[in-house]
């Protein structure tokens, strides 16, 4: 299925001469008097490496066909990571390169979703935020309310980030999976 530049959305998946990529972020400049142009970022799924592609801006782009699954992380063994298919039942495989970032914001049992090209998971498509655990931060000291102050804390994933002085170890936290931080606590 081709597309034009109005159509392109972030995390869609496209087909480009070398392979199958992610896009991250586009910009469409029309200069006066001169030809439109396509800044595309991309990652490419099969290596992980991100680059910036400048195409056309009337080239059509190729969608690549993939399929969505809600799946269920399961186990970790060694460098391969077990999924269970919350359809069908099946297990299924992904090697540490394709799990990229992911494997910092979920934890045996979480539910996501996985992309699938040509019947293979090539992608974990995580929500724009997760709900972690606090496993070891410093204690927090009554009256200490600053809104600005921060201290390390490690979330059950092996994340590491900073969290307002008032988390404890223990307390539930939301975090951003585009950038990593903090976005408040979780019941």
């Amino acid at each position: 299925m081709t597309i034009s530049s109005g159509e392109i959305r972030r995390n869609m998946t496209i087909l480009l001469e070398d392979g199958l990529f992610q896009i991250l972020d586009w910009q469409h400049r029309q200069a006066p008097k001169a030809p439109p142009t396509l800044t595309l970022k991309v990652r490419q799924i099969s290596t992980g490496n991100v680059y910036e592609r400048k195409l056309p801006g009337n080239q059509k782009l190729t969608a690549a066909p993939t399929e969505r699954r809600s799946v269920q992380y399961l186990y970790e063994d060694g460098e391969l990571y077990t999924f269970m298919d919350n359809t069908t039942f099946a297990q299924f495989q992904m090697g540490a390169s394709l799990m990229g970032d992911a494997l910092k914001f979920i934890s045996e049992g979480d539910s996501c979703e996985v992309l699938f090209y040509d019947e293979k998971p090539v992608l974990v498509d995580l929500p724009s935020s997760v709900v972690l655990t606090v496993e070891q931060t410093e204690p927090g000291i009554r009256g200490d309310t600053q809104s600005s102050a921060n201290k390390p804390a490690t979330t059950n994933t092996g994340l590491t980030l900073n969290v307002p002085l008032f988390v404890n170890q223990g307390d539930h936290i939301s975090v951003s999976t585009s950038t990593g931080e903090y976005l408040g606590r979780a019941d």
